[in-house]
């Protein structure tokens, strides 16, 4: 079952209130994107130059309609399409797992109305993204290189609006490395102003060059079924650690720290942001690097962290290269992500 809608007619409602990790804060309803992508223009004008459009043009190509087929007590009327975008070979396509759901088979529609079949290679449900396979490649869109985008810079989506075909909407980056929205087990999302509705999930967010800097996943809405500006896509550097795990093992795996934590600090209370440490487990990679009950975790390189799903997204996407930053009795302590990255003893 997808896990959203956010235009009158497409609604799939919000996400059962039995599961509170789903939710933050009273009067809030979270939706997720999985029924078509729309995208229409929203920023200032004189925004946008000849150039960006021109980006965008090229970056369409690598766009694409998921078309999932699914059984026939499963069929989801209301929102029976996603988008996704072409990248590495021109073979694989990345979309939002949820798209797919019970689906027996797929296929994807390009853009000048062709269909052809897709197979699915992999899932991954901590961070909603699968991965597809096609027979014939399609132009590959590049991921962006030059790290996280800034917050204000000019993007664009581009997806299957309510199954109507590709369309487009522009906007900004309104902020990187948001976590804790409350969708996945792992988050590291760029979030956007941009339009985004039903079916959107899967879709490609890009920059002025046309590089993909996020895969459109989620809305977050407030008391209403309308896309009111706060929407998330999976980090382009996430998305490319996950390719490059699967690339390397045919899988997609995990680590798991073998720690309890905490958020910091708790409701009612003040006192410093950060990860508290309950409990490590013995053996884990957590006691291998030297974590210790009572220990604030608190950034990974110069990311602050506040969300366990944040802390997971940045291990994720990460190349083994700085440090976690702890506090430890009064004292910052630096501990290297090589060794707490590192295969298990």
């Amino acid at each position: 079952m997808a896990r959203c809608a956010c235009r009158r007619g497409w609604e799939s409602g919000p996400v059962p209130t039995d599961n509170p990790s789903r939710l933050r804060g009273a009067g809030k309803r979270v939706w997720t994107i999985a029924a078509a992508l729309t995208l229409c223009l929203c920023a200032p004008a004189g925004a946008f130059d000849q150039s960006m459009v021109s980006a965008v043009a090229k970056a369409r190509q690598s766009v694409v309609s998921v078309l999932p087929d699914w059984p026939q007590d499963a069929g989801r009327v209301e929102e029976p399409e996603g988008s996704g975008v072409v990248v590495g070979d021109g073979r694989t396509v990345l979309t939002a797992n949820h798209v797919i759901g019970s689906a027996r088979t797929l296929r994807i529609r390009l853009e000048n109305g062709d269909v052809m079949p897709a197979e699915l290679a992999f899932r991954d449900v901590e961070t909603d993204v699968a991965i597809l396979t096609i027979a014939s490649p399609l132009p590959p869109i590049l991921l962006a290189r030059d790290g996280d985008p800034e917050p204000a810079e000019p993007v664009c989506a581009i997806g299957n609006a309510f199954g109507l075909g590709l369309s487009v909407s522009c906007g900004v980056v309104s902020a990187i490395h948001r976590a804790g929205a409350g969708f996945n087990p792992i988050e590291d999302f760029v979030q956007t102003d941009a339009s985004v509705n039903p079916g959107a999930s899967g879709g490609a967010l890009v920059d002025a060059q046309g590089h993909l800097v996020g895969l459109l996943s989620a809305i977050f809405t407030k008391g209403t079924d309308a896309d009111i500006g706060v929407n998330f896509a999976v980090s382009a550097p996430l998305l490319a650690a996950l390719l490059r795990q699967y690339d390397e093992h045919d899988a997609i795996a995990h680590l798991r720290l073998g720690v309890v934590l905490q958020s910091e600090p708790q409701p009612g209370t003040s006192g410093p942001a950060g990860l508290r440490v309950l409990r490590v487990e013995a053996g884990s990679r957590a006691e291998r690097a030297g974590l210790a009950v009572g220990d604030l975790v608190t950034a990974v390189g110069p990311v602050r962290v506040a969300a366990i799903e944040g802390l997971r997204g940045l291990l994720a996407r990460s190349d083994g290269q700085g440090a976690l930053s702890l506090v430890r009795d009064g004292e910052t302590v630096r501990v290297p992500l090589g060794g707490l990255l590192g295969p298990p003893r």
